[in-house]
């Protein structure tokens, strides 16, 4: 997993008025929570978290809080305004080497199905799929094999496995598929 440089500033104000004092001046209340104690208040700048949200990887962000402290972090949360889609919060979960956390990794496909050869189309029904495990086995993303696919088949997340990872998303939830196309629909009639 790649990792994502961030600094942020102690947060002391809390409260309506003062979030929106603190966006006011261009900058985003957040939270990291894990470890002891109830979680850590601070603050960033929009500018610095544009390339780790509006980003498709994932990060291992290394939060450094003014004043000392250093963190290693996953993004968790982000809330958007509803109309303006300006970031409003943002939450980070710490991590620790022994312990495992919950991120949902991006899919690539790799392979020339058996089913696209046929005519079918393939489709990538899920983008991300949710992986627990220890964030130093997480990779940056999850390759899967569709070269035996075939034409009208679906690939569901309780036919792969990963090692060191669990999936965490529903067994029979379909990743990818070959469609068939009206054409190939055509071509199987006429024989």
């Amino acid at each position: 997993m790649k990792t994502f440089q961030l600094n942020g500033t102690p947060r002391a104000e809390f409260g309506k008025k003062a979030a929106k004092a603190i966006r006011r001046e261009d900058l985003i209340p957040a939270i990291m929570y894990g470890g002891k104690g109830e979680g850590v208040n601070f603050v960033v700048s929009q500018d610095d978290v544009r390339n780790l949200i509006y980003s498709s990887e994932i990060f291992l962000v290394e939060l450094t809080i003014e004043g000392g402290a250093s963190y290693k972090a996953i993004l968790k949360e982000i809330q958007f305004h509803p109309v303006t889609d300006r970031i409003l919060h943002i939450d980070f979960l710490k991590v620790e080497e022994n312990k495992p956390v919950v991120i949902e990794v991006p899919v690539t496909l790799a392979g020339h199905a058996e089913g696209v050869k046929a005519g079918g189309k393939l489709s990538l029904e899920m983008r991300k799929l949710k992986v627990k495990a220890s964030y130093d086995k997480i990779p940056e993303k999850l390759t899967i094999d569709v070269s035996n696919l075939q034409l009208g088949k679906t690939m569901q997340v309780g036919e792969l496995n990963f090692d060191g990872l669990t999936l965490m998303n529903a067994k029979n939830a379909v990743v990818c598929a070959v469609k068939l196309t009206r054409a190939a629909r055509g071509a199987a009639v006429k024989k």
